[in-house]
């Protein structure tokens, strides 16, 4: 009987267990799909509502709603776009030659120093709050660079890339290492069984094979840079113009949300357009999840 009764109580505690975490992920599901269902109905407005065109919403450099119910402005978002792009890409070329040297001394060169120190220094960025790299930014970066180059300002696209990098530090480093460290060990002994040097090996053996996840360090930190708003916004400039170089100030989509969405007219072409924009940043989310995903499937057939 007690043998029973054991049996029927973990029967349950499994049953209830499998139950809360089927309720979670669920839970999960919908909230994502009501989010991506409110910002299609909101974003659409702009379309629908206003009859503006796509193409002049992504390529068209006017931005000039009207804060009115009845439309009759501009929404090209082709400068926050473009913003949002440059600062991205160019804080990946920054970033991404720190962080893989970082992951690579992390597992390879020195991993009980990487492990006691630099990795619990990595996962310390990650916990700061993105207002503190932005006054950061601001008090010390942009000074820096007005000085350095001998410009009238700091605020620039410069500025924000590099605030975005050490932002997306930490995941593309992490990610990274966890991808190297996965790397079966018969490669790099083999490698070394063929005569290669250290750095023949990691160069020629363990980063292709480490590539995928790799990527996927790429991908998660790119996503990580796109969506950054509040630090970006004190250190970009809001100049709604495209930069004719690094050192000009500029806007992005998530700055422009940020900084007009509180003031603008509910149910108003402004309002729409802001919507449109915040849009465009869920879909390009969610393609991003998508090349992530992708990845991953490339490399299991591998």
């Amino acid at each position: 009987m007690e043998g029973s009764s054991t049996n029927q109580h973990m029967f349950r505690r499994e049953y209830f267990g499998k139950s809360l975490s089927t309720l979670c992920g669920g839970f999960l599901v919908v909230l994502t799909i009501a989010i991506g269902c409110f910002l299609l109905a909101k974003g659409m407005l702009s379309f629908t509502q206003f009859h503006h065109s796509m193409s002049e919403f992504l390529f068209s450099p006017v931005w000039k709603p009207t804060d009115t119910e009845v439309g009759g402005g501009q929404i090209g978002a082709a400068i926050y776009i473009w913003g949002s792009i440059l600062t991205c890409a160019v804080a990946l070329v920054i970033a991404i030659p720190f962080s893989l040297s970082t992951a690579i001394f992390m597992t390879q060169i020195s991993p009980k120093i990487g492990e006691k120190i630099i990795r619990p220094a990595v996962e310390i960025f990650v916990g700061i709050p993105s207002v503190v790299y932005g006054w950061v930014g601001l008090v010390v970066l942009v000074p820096l660079i007005q000085k350095v180059f001998d410009r009238s300002h700091g605020q620039s696209v410069l500025a924000a890339a590099i605030v975005l990098s050490v932002m997306i530090y930490p995941t593309i480093t992490s990610v990274s290492a966890d991808a190297i460290r996965s790397v079966n060990q018969k490669y790099i002994e083999g490698a070394y069984g063929l005569g290669s040097t250290r750095w023949q090996m990691i160069y020629k053996v363990l980063l292709p094979a480490a590539m995928s996840g790799i990527l996927t360090a790429i991908v998660l930190g790119l996503a990580r840079a796109f969506g950054e708003a509040l630090a970006v916004s004190m250190v970009i400039g809001k100049m709604r113009a495209f930069p004719k170089s690094l050192l000009d100030p500029t806007n992005n989509l998530t700055s422009a949300i940020a900084s007009d969405m509180g003031g603008a007219m509910d149910g108003g072409e402004f309002n729409a357009a802001l919507w449109s924009m915040a849009l465009l940043l869920f879909v390009v989310s969610l393609l991003f999840i998508l090349i992530i995903h992708l990845i991953a499937a490339r490399k299991e057939k591998i």
